[in-house]
């Protein structure tokens, strides 16, 4: 007991400080929200949208501009190689949540409607939510982003959110993965079993969009398709920050941590 207690004094104090302080230090590799350059494009060239392993990539009527859809786009960075003009580039901006699918479409036309919840659901789970985690046929690499924040450098329980093993004690759905067949009716039954009101949360591009399986005949392509989603979180697998950033600017979270 001793020993842990001395290893711990010596690790000292590791949970990020984010959102009272700035996030933690993303890796160089780190792909986040995309920009686009507008009317720079080749009519005849389609290098971009052919790289594209799930279509998340549309060009205009001109041919001279595309746009991407973050809830199908796996961050894979093909289309940003593939472009001789450089018109795509990924930031390092992990802020990519939506409370609205559409809004997930880039370059989106005037200003985003904001993350945070409906008032009335604010003031009811802002102090404490609780989640039930279902994996719908992922392939655990958003499951495995989605319990990082449990570790002991994220802590989500700090902002009073937990995952719960049941889902009558849960106040709402975390889901991953495209929604295999075999999944659908369990989802429908855990998602029934969550008492009034429930919110639901997409993570990763399996569950925004069905993702690499979207038109797979064993997939219902994506939790929209059976439950009403209230947050998108997008990503291959998103990275825990910014399954952070959607959660606590969800609930309403970001100004009041700030300001502490």
């Amino acid at each position: 007991m001793l020993d842990l207690l001395l290893a711990r004094w010596k690790q000292g104090h590791q949970t990020f400080k984010y959102p009272a302080g700035p996030p933690p230090v993303l890796p160089q590799r780190f792909a986040g929200k995309p920009t686009l350059q507008a009317g720079q494009c080749t009519p005849d060239c389609n290098r971009c949208l052919t790289g594209c392993p799930t279509q998340a990539l549309k060009k205009s009527e001109d041919g001279l501009s595309v746009t991407l859809d973050l809830g199908k786009c796996l961050f894979c960075r093909a289309c940003e190689h593939a472009c001789p003009k450089q018109c795509i580039n990924f930031s390092a901006d992990f802020q990519l949540a939506a409370s609205n699918r559409a809004e997930l479409c880039l370059p989106h036309a005037g200003e985003p409607s904001p993350i945070m919840a409906e008032e009335a659901i604010r003031k009811l789970l802002g102090r404490a939510l609780k989640l039930r985690q279902v994996s719908a046929g992922g392939c655990n690499a958003c499951e495995a982003d989605t319990n990082v924040l449990t570790t002991i450098g994220w802590d989500l329980s700090r902002f009073g959110i937990a995952f719960v093993a049941s889902p009558r004690h849960a106040d709402g759905l975390l889901v991953t993965g495209p929604v295999t067949q075999a999944m659908r009716s369990a989802l429908e039954d855990t998602y029934a079993a969550i008492p009034h009101p429930k919110i639901v949360i997409a993570v990763g591009a399996c569950a925004v969009s069905g993702g690499l399986f979207a038109d797979h005949q064993e997939t219902c392509g994506g939790v929209s398709s059976l439950l009403p989603v209230d947050l998108f979180i997008p990503g291959c697998p998103p990275h825990p920050l910014t399954i952070l950033h959607g959660i606590l600017a969800f609930l309403g979270k970001l100004a009041a941590e700030s300001d502490t």
